[in-house]
């Protein structure tokens, strides 16, 4: 159990870094940047967006069978780690700050990397926090993509585990259960005002 348990936090603590470190990125380029389709990759973000997750479980098995991946922890933090919501989210959030704030910034001698890190990144706190509850959440749940990309019953995380407790040990399977649900709700307990601020400006901001 307890093998299982940290290895599901390894497979979401990884895929959160991921997912906050490229959304960060994608973000501030299709809110304060210009190229080429633009608007035609960001309608293409929403689309993949809107995807059930089990029409996109066949390409990521075609994907990770044809790079050799399948069976291995990269099947399940490669996908996870490009999410299309972590970018809408950021791209949301960041369309919030002035572009004032960075011309003056501009003016001052502040460089990209500085105005990336020292406005832009606090401006974006509580989408950052809402991105990183939510996806800790979404995969430490996961089913459907360990057991069809994680073949080996080893390789599995605890959420698939909890499945093949006896089920005539009740108090195992409740005391396991408890256990399960600690860091999912230590995390959303910690960041709940930041989750409900970032989901609320984000969606409120238009364009």
């Amino acid at each position: 159990y307890l093998l299982n348990f940290w290895r599901s936090l390894f497979l979401c603590a990884v895929i959160v870094a991921g997912q906050v470190v490229l959304s960060v990125f994608a973000g501030l380029g299709f809110a304060k940047y210009a190229f080429p389709g633009k608007n035609f990759w960001f309608f293409l973000l929403l689309v993949v967006m809107v995807l059930p997750l089990q029409v996109t479980l066949v390409p990521n098995y075609l994907v990770s069978d044809f790079l050799g991946l399948l069976n291995t922890r990269w099947a399940i933090i490669l996908p996870g780690a490009f999410a299309p919501f972590s970018v809408f989210l950021l791209t949301k959030s960041m369309r919030r700050i002035p572009v004032s704030l960075i011309e003056s910034a501009k003016l001052d001698g502040a460089g990209e990397w500085h105005i990336f890190w020292n406005i832009c990144l606090p401006q974006c706190r509580s989408a950052l926090y809402s991105i990183a509850i939510l996806v800790f959440i979404d995969y430490w749940n996961m089913v459907e993509q360990p057991l069809i990309l994680l073949p080996d019953a080893s390789q599995q995380p605890l959420s698939v585990y909890l499945s093949q407790i006896n089920a005539g040990e009740i108090g195992i399977a409740f005391a396991a259960a408890v256990v399960y649900m600690v860091p999912g709700l230590l995390m959303f307990l910690h960041g709940e005002a930041y989750l409900v601020e970032g989901i609320t400006y984000a969606g409120s901001v238009k364009g």
